[in-house]
């Protein structure tokens, strides 16, 4: 899968809600509930209770974040 692939897909889906899991350093897990807000070139933003947060398409391919769509 290539990154422009994953961007048209999440571009698709603007307004959706997603379950966002990021599996940081140390074995550390964080979860964010959100609706995909906007997307750029290389990253793309939920709002996340009133917050934005980023998160770049990259870290998909990697797998360090999975994207749930609820």
């Amino acid at each position: 899968m290539n990154m422009n692939v994953i961007r048209e897909s999440i571009e698709r889906r603007v307004g959706s809600k997603v379950i966002i899991t990021v599996y940081g350093m140390r074995s550390k897990i964080d979860k964010y509930e959100g609706f995909i807000y906007k997307t750029y070139s290389n990253i793309f933003t939920i709002k996340c209770n009133g917050e934005e947060k980023s998160f770049p398409y990259r870290d998909i391919i990697t797998k360090e974040i999975i994207i749930k769509y609820v």
